[in-house]
């Protein structure tokens, strides 16, 4: 159980590591200080009250056994008892364990280590190398990076190490990446090939598509969660937490240094440590809590992240051979847990009835209310059923996305509206700010849509003297459209959209809100129609209610937009 499946439970979180570097919440190395600081006070300050309460002797070797936390726990402990909507503080916690992980991991693979057999650290080394060419050749299929882990797993079994340290390396050196527009256009081709012709070889090669599409790292996790966190985990429970406590034995626990080393160690020192870390780092201004936490509520994580259980009990396991120590560690991780749970619990409690931190999310409501005298509008200006984008002309998803809202307008007919909105993404698109100035120069002379439609087609090519090109194939005034590319008023109307896109919680692109509220998601159109009728009934014909083809003649294909300065629609 611990030399090998317990590999599974550290891959898995070696794998949400490297996610979270590559594609989450860590590309932004300036999210990075915070966390990074509390996660190291979290393990210094337990360490150094368990040490000041076990100098010396064998009970000392226990040491490690407060550093970590067990993240599974700790996060459905959070989501329980802590805020509603607890999303920027769940990702805050998981940054912060990322840190807690990996020294935890080289604690359990260097201080509790056995004696090392070099040859096999040699065939250690291969193997990471092995993983690195896999990664950097874009080797998409999962056999070589099994058979590489395997190979790793026995030998770190041999090299002396814990073969956790196998598990959480591997998952480091897996890849994570963004889908490209490339893999899914050619996934799309190989799926539409077996829809016309449904035979195994299609079918196996549309498979094969979809496989390359979502890379390694996101397929692993999705077929091992499951496993590591309803099967590994409980039956390591079962297999490390059984303490027998009759002769006596609670009672001598519960006088024990050693026990109280462990329980004041990860209840008092982790909610110390990270919160002082919190405050050192923030005061400091080496980085800011996320958007929408409160310090109340990182405290209650704090607490809550002396939840050490499946770490510290591994951790025990190693450091201790005398089973009386075994358990008196074992019932100070097991009170700890309770504990530490009931203090985050009461820690929460008061942040949200005193300071008011009910929730710890991004805004989810549309912050700016759909105006159809300002807001560029397709289908019924006034529907019921409304559905907001916020867009960038360069994202290419954004592009995939516009035939299937077309296609989703048509379905609402006069009984919805799809509204435009921009949030150029400057830092990764550096052509889309202009492209959307283009779009509102458009607008003023009345065909925002056919820009819209023009710059979704040519993606690549979004230089000035392509938006003049675009401008020339719609026919518009061209010394007033290149007037009107540089005029501030088109520049600060964009921006206001953007702000407005901040201020609703939408960070990427596209980002959907179904009414006024944020869709998260897929967000094809079946499942945005399905949406639409949750929230709004499924909409019936009223008696002289315009038709589309009525719509479309009143306010040209697609509904109408005049933008800023146009004359207003009918």
């Amino acid at each position: 159980m611990n030399d090998g499946l317990m590999v599974l439970f550290f891959l898995v979180l070696g794998l949400e590591v490297r996610r979270e570097l590559s594609m989450g919440e860590l590309t932004d190395r300036r999210r990075i200080a915070v966390p990074l600081i509390a996660a190291a006070l979290g393990i210094a300050l337990p360490a150094m009250i368990f040490l000041a309460l076990n100098p010396t002797g064998e009970a000392a070797r226990g040491w490690g056994a407060v550093i970590g936390t067990d993240t599974a726990f700790m996060l459905g402990a959070v989501a329980l008892a802590g805020p509603r909507c607890p999303a920027q503080l769940r990702i805050f916690l998981l940054t912060l364990t990322v840190f807690d992980d990996i020294a935890a991991v080289s604690v359990i693979g260097i201080a509790y280590a056995d004696n090392i057999n070099f040859a096999a650290l040699a065939v250690m080394g291969a193997c990471l190398v092995a993983l690195a060419l896999l990664g950097r050749a874009g080797v998409w299929r999962t056999w070589p990076y099994g058979v590489t882990v395997f190979v790793l797993w026995l030998a770190t079994l041999m090299s002396g190490l814990h073969p956790s340290v196998a598990g959480m390396i591997a998952g480091l050196m897996i890849p994570a990446h963004e889908p490209t527009r490339d893999d899914v256009d050619s996934a799309t081709s190989l799926f539409r090939a077996f829809r016309q012709s449904p035979l195994p070889d299609s079918g196996q090669q549309a498979q094969r598509g979809l496989q390359r599409v979502v890379s390694i790292n996101e397929r692993w996790q999705v077929a091992l969660h499951p496993w590591t966190s309803y099967f590994i985990v409980p039956v390591f429970a079962l297999a490390n937490a059984g303490v027998a406590l009759g002769g006596g034995v609670l009672t001598d626990a519960l006088t024990s240094r050693l026990t109280w080393g462990v329980v004041i160690g990860l209840v008092v020192g982790k909610a110390a440590g990270i919160g002082l870390g919190v405050l050192l780092a923030t005061r400091l201004r080496l980085g800011d809590l996320p958007e929408g936490v409160g310090f109340g509520q990182v405290l209650g994580g704090a607490a809550m992240s002396g939840i050490g259980f499946t770490m510290s009990l591994l951790i025990i396991g190693l450091a201790f051979d005398d089973p009386v120590l075994q358990t008196e560690a074992t019932v100070g991780v097991l009170l700890a847990a309770v504990l530490a749970a009931a203090l985050g619990f009461a820690i929460f409690q008061i942040a949200a009835r005193v300071f008011g931190q009910t929730e710890a999310s991004l805004p989810y409501l549309l912050s700016e209310p759909v105006d159809v005298s300002r807001d560029h509008y397709r289908g019924n200006p006034d529907a019921e059923l409304t559905l907001v984008e916020y867009a960038d002309f360069e994202c290419p998803f954004c592009g995939d996305a516009t035939g299937m809202l077309e296609d989703l307008t048509e379905r609402m007919g006069v009984n919805g509206r799809y509204i435009f909105r921009h949030l150029p993404l400057t830092d990764v698109h550096p052509h889309a700010f202009d492209a959307a100035i283009a779009a509102e120069a458009a607008a003023r002379q009345g065909n925002f849509w056919g820009m819209h439609n023009l710059l979704f087609a040519h993606q690549d090519r979004l230089e000035r003297d392509d938006l003049l090109g675009y401008a020339a194939e719609l026919g518009l005034d061209l010394d007033r459209f290149a007037t009107d590319l540089d005029d501030e008023a088109l520049a600060d109307r964009v921006r206001a959209d953007m702000q407005s896109a901040h201020d609703s919680g939408a960070r990427g692109t596209p980002t959907f809100f179904v009414g006024d509220r944020r869709h998260t998601g897929p967000y094809d159109a079946g499942r945005l129609e399905a949406e639409l009728v949750r929230v709004f009934g499924r909409p019936e014909r009223r008696p002289g209610a315009i038709s589309t083809d009525d719509m479309r003649h009143r306010h040209g294909p697609g509904g109408s937009d005049p933008g800023p300065g146009a004359p207003a629609a009918d």
